[in-house]
């Protein structure tokens, strides 16, 4: 076959070189055994090195994940206008550094000035109305006690009365009974002396002197009569009017205390109406106050929508300031990477627009991935499953203290080295 006869041929030629000499008479050197044993030597360190290079390579990646899905977090505290009003003062430019308690904008304080005059009016108004209001509880409750010690004596009086009357009474009674009791005697003193008269043993004059004291002491017992019913009578009015008393007694013992209540009610009322307008008065010191719009935090200025002349609205933003003295980092990785990760890990963090790394440490784990937690979460309608592999926020935070961190900003790209332990 072709082949056998091409590897015969070189046989052939190589014996023939071997067999002669070369041209020049010099024969040919045969190979070093040394050379050949170095060279091999050189490619198994070689093959060794790239091997350890490998190993060492694969147990140092073992220790540490890292992602180039992160960057640069920090708060963006957006300044509102909690009043509305006329922009007449901004103090404030976009990328301007500011700190807490500098000025930022002003807006005009006539509307918020006269609030507060018409407040303060009405809360003077309503603190003399309290004072007005606040004797007449003691004025009342004097005056309760002063009707109820009068009800007391006229019950008392129209007792007194009563009892007097009865006292009478009784006396005209024993007067009647006595009067009664002499004109029986006088009767019976008539008739006997009409005997005698008849049988001419007494005269005429002496008879109609025992007569007419008879009839002087019948009109006494009719008289007597009349006293009695007419202090029956009494008694009756002074019964009436003890009950009087007592009824005004008691009317005075039950509406006192409501009388009391009523002003105390009037006067809760009034101190009810200071409060309100005391927080009314004091939202308009506060409204005035917020014409003067301060900034919370320190930070740098960014987006500045506020113009001189802009008449802006409560709750209207009118800049925002971003923090840059507390960053952090988000960095998201693949759900894959954070089987070993824990809060308080150490993590190298190089910033790309800085060119250096920072050091820092996981801070927090996420409660959920970044397709969870996104506005518009997807949703799977078909029911076709199809795995992703999800992201994780995972926070990372700054060491304190060191150089240039004032220089991060929100939304710088960066890349977290994590070191697993």
């Amino acid at each position: 076959m072709p082949e056998q006869n091409g590897n015969e041929n070189m046989n052939e030629k190589s014996s023939h070189d071997s067999e002669h000499p070369s041209e020049n008479g010099t024969p040919p050197s045969p190979p070093d055994p040394k050379k050949r044993a170095r060279g091999i030597l050189i490619a198994v360190v070689v093959v060794l090195f790239l091997l350890a290079g490998c190993l060492v390579w694969w147990l140092h990646s073992r220790n540490y994940e890292n992602t180039d899905d992160a960057q640069v977090d920090g708060h963006l505290n957006p300044i509102a206008a909690r009043v509305g009003g006329t922009v007449t003062a901004v103090y404030a430019e976009d990328n301007q550094r500011v700190h807490a308690g500098q000025p930022l904008v002003d807006l005009d304080t006539k509307d918020a000035e006269i609030d507060l005059a018409q407040a303060q009016a009405d809360y003077d108004q309503a603190l003399a109305q309290l004072h007005a209001e606040s004797p007449n509880v003691s004025i009342t409750e004097v005056s309760n006690r002063s009707d109820l010690s009068t009800n007391d004596a006229e019950v008392l009086n129209a007792r007194a009365a009563l009892q007097a009357a009865e006292h009478d009474y009784d006396s005209d009674i024993a007067k009647l009974r006595q009067a009664e009791a002499t004109n029986t005697k006088s009767l019976k003193d008539v008739e006997r002396y009409k005997q005698l008269v008849d049988k001419q043993e007494l005269a005429e004059s002496d008879y109609d002197q025992y007569l007419s004291t008879a009839k002087s002491n019948s009109a006494n017992v009719d008289a007597t009569a009349a006293a009695v019913a007419s202090q029956k009578k009494l008694i009756e009015q002074r019964q009436a009017q003890l009950l009087e008393q007592q009824a005004k007694q008691r009317q005075t013992l039950e509406n006192n205390p409501k009388q009391v209540a009523i002003r105390k009610a009037n006067t809760e009322s009034r101190l009810a109406s200071l409060k309100s307008y005391a927080a009314k008065l004091e939202q308009a010191k506060l409204n005035l106050s917020y014409c003067h719009v301060v900034a919370p935090v320190d930070g740098v200025v960014l987006q500045r929508s506020a113009e001189l002349g802009n008449r802006v609205s409560a709750g209207g933003q009118l800049l925002m300031i971003a923090q840059v003295g507390d960053p952090w980092v988000v960095a998201n990785f693949k759900e894959t990477q954070v089987r070993r990760m824990h809060p308080g890990q150490s993590v190298d963090i190089t910033v790309d627009a800085l060119a250096r790394t920072f050091h820092g440490y996981i801070e927090d784990m996420p409660a959920a991935t970044g397709d969870r937690a996104s506005v518009l979460p997807s949703e799977n309608a078909t029911g076709n499953y199809v795995k992703v592999i999800q992201r994780l926020p995972v926070r990372i935070h700054f060491q304190s203290g060191q150089a240039d961190l004032d220089q991060l900003r929100a939304g710088m790209s960066v890349e977290p080295k994590v070191h697993l332990n």
